[in-house]
């Protein structure tokens, strides 16, 4: 089995993973979703939200963006990150145990949330 987390606004991944208002997780065995559901975002405060998602047994992050700090810690982890998503989180989801998504993105430098993407 592997867990998939999609940082998410709503049904939809968000732009920037730490300021996500949920996390959309999803179950899979076989090349197929088994299970989903909602987890609110607990708060953004540096170093949580990767170790939270850990605590939580994900194996892949998808997000449209993410800052230094958390893919550090994500990778310390084992776990893989796939950055530049966009749209809906369970499509994401299927494309991506289809083969067809793959790691696009960078960490966040400088945008609407400077100074927050590192943490």
């Amino acid at each position: 089995m592997k867990r998939i987390a999609v940082a998410s606004e709503g049904s939809n991944v968000t732009m920037h993973f730490g300021h996500c208002s949920n996390f959309n997780l999803y179950d899979t065995e076989d090349g197929k979703i088994v299970a989903e559901q909602s987890v609110a975002n607990p708060g953004h405060k540096p170093g949580f939200l990767p170790n939270f998602l850990h605590d939580l047994g994900v194996n892949v992050i998808v997000s449209g963006g993410m800052g230094g700090g958390a893919i550090d810690i994500f990778e310390s982890h084992g776990i893989e990150i796939i950055l530049g998503a966009s749209g809906d989180a369970r499509a994401n989801v299927e494309a991506y145990l289809q083969g067809n998504l793959k790691n696009a993105g960078s960490a966040c430098e400088a945008h609407e949330h400077e100074g927050h993407c590192n943490d």
